[in-house]
């Protein structure tokens, strides 16, 4: 089995955010080498029959934002259940956090990740805006023109390829990580990823 931990996520996403520094942890502690998937859950749900939360019915909506107040309670973590600005199209975060990828390595990946999600959740900045983007490139001592970079086809073609990946792997929601071609979906199952990681 491959070491690699596949880490499928949308940056948009409070539960990837939730769990993103726990799971950077484990990563740490296990000595795993990570791959950092954000993918189009635009693309996930119609595929697994999954709903986009406009969507979806009251009382699933209504028992989100208290399970997101719960757990930000309990975890610690400060985190606006309806930040300013959402719903937030996350493709422009993806494509950016991909290009890092691939020119900066996944620890440089995690990091503006991190960022990234914090910027929606816990600071309510709007994550679809090239402005906040490049603040936050800068934030993370990250070049500047990975910001065009992103813009690439060739960036686009790996960010549908992961898409596409993380569909065959039977991925459905996020965070959602394969671990030794095992899925786990939540931040909640983090304790079962530390496991699986022999931790």
């Amino acid at each position: 089995m491959s070491r690699t931990v596949l880490y499928y996520f949308t940056p948009q996403s409070p539960w990837s955010y939730l769990g993103h520094a726990r799971f950077a942890e484990l990563l740490r502690a296990s000595r795993r080498e990570v791959a950092v998937l954000p993918v189009d859950y635009g693309r996930i749900f119609p595929a697994s029959g999954g709903l986009p939360l406009p969507q979806r019915a009251p009382q699933r909506q209504a028992y989100r934002l208290l399970e997101l107040r719960r757990f930000a309670e309990h975890l610690g973590l400060p985190l606006n259940p309806q930040p300013r600005f959402f719903p937030v199209d996350g493709t422009p975060a993806a494509l950016l956090i991909t290009a890092v990828a691939q020119h900066d390595g996944t620890e440089a990946a995690m990091r503006l990740a991190g960022a990234v999600m914090a910027a929606c959740w816990r600071e309510e900045r709007d994550i679809a805006a090239a402005a906040t983007l490049a603040e936050l490139l800068e934030e993370t001592d990250l070049p500047p023109e990975r910001l065009r970079e992103a813009q690439h086809a060739e960036v686009r073609a790996r960010y549908d390829a992961h898409t596409q990946a993380a569909i065959d792997a039977g991925v459905f929601g996020a965070p959602s990580w394969l671990v030794d071609g095992e899925l786990f979906w939540g931040q909640d199952r983090l304790e079962f990823v530390a496991r699986k990681l022999g931790l």
